[in-house]
């Protein structure tokens, strides 16, 4: 999730707390823990504020430091949240036996979305789902011609296929080879949300898999997955 400021608290994920979502506190009783107040009419996405202030805060649960970066008019409680340090990564749970440089290409994916790097992380995403198509026998042709392939050996689902395609690809080629447009977190949330579930389908039941790879002419018979980064 995206840190959320709330009541002049922050709500995000907490590394120290295994990743749970906590509260970020910004006082302790009466006593503000401190802020650097930068006093300065300003723009941030379209609104004009009086002010900046970078505030020291704390994890409910466990005591970790934090800082918020907050635009308002004087009351800091009707602030804006600008940025929250340290970013915590929401990885989400891919199978264990995805080879090494795919599931580094993924996480890198949700490293640049936890910072808010659309663009980055959906150039990353259409990455990992090329790396997979390729570890897996598809060799032949664009993107396209590999999503189809891996589509018509029964492998993904043909709705699948219609959202790789759209959510993955596409997302992936306006960022690589067309003029620059902005990317927005729904699109690149989808885009997660499909890639994870094309891993699933080549790796979750990787025997099944295995044999309809091998009876297509992908992989070799008896062939085995090269590393596997999460066992």
């Amino acid at each position: 999730m995206r840190a959320e400021y709330v009541n002049g608290n922050v709500r995000a994920r907490c590394a120290d707390c295994e990743g749970a979502v906590t509260t970020f506190e910004y006082k302790e009783a009466s006593r503000e823990f401190g802020t650097v107040i930068v006093d300065r009419r300003h723009q941030f996405k379209g609104e004009s504020y009086g002010r900046i202030l970078y505030k020291l805060m704390r994890c409910a649960g466990c005591g970790r430091g934090a800082v918020a970066t907050i635009h308002d008019n004087g009351q800091v409680i009707d602030g804006v949240l600008e940025a929250f340090l340290p970013v915590s990564v929401e990885n989400v749970k891919i199978p264990h036996n995805v080879p090494a440089r795919i599931t580094a290409e993924f996480r890198e994916a949700e490293l640049c979305a936890s910072f808010g790097a659309w663009r980055a992380a959906s150039a990353m995403l259409r990455s990992a789902l090329e790396k997979t198509l390729k570890e897996n026998g598809y060799e032949s042709g664009g993107l396209k011609d590999k999503i189809d392939a891996a589509a018509d050996d029964g492998i993904i689902t043909e709705a699948r296929r219609k959202r790789t395609h759209e959510d993955i690809r596409v997302l992936g080629n306006d960022v690589l080879h067309d003029d620059w447009r902005q990317v927005t977190e729904e699109e690149v949330n989808a885009a997660h949300h499909y890639t994870q579930r094309i891993l699933e389908d080549f790796y979750d039941e990787r025997d099944s898999v295995e044999e309809i790879l091998t009876e297509k002419g992908r992989i070799a018979s008896g062939s085995e997955d090269r590393d596997n980064p999460e066992s």
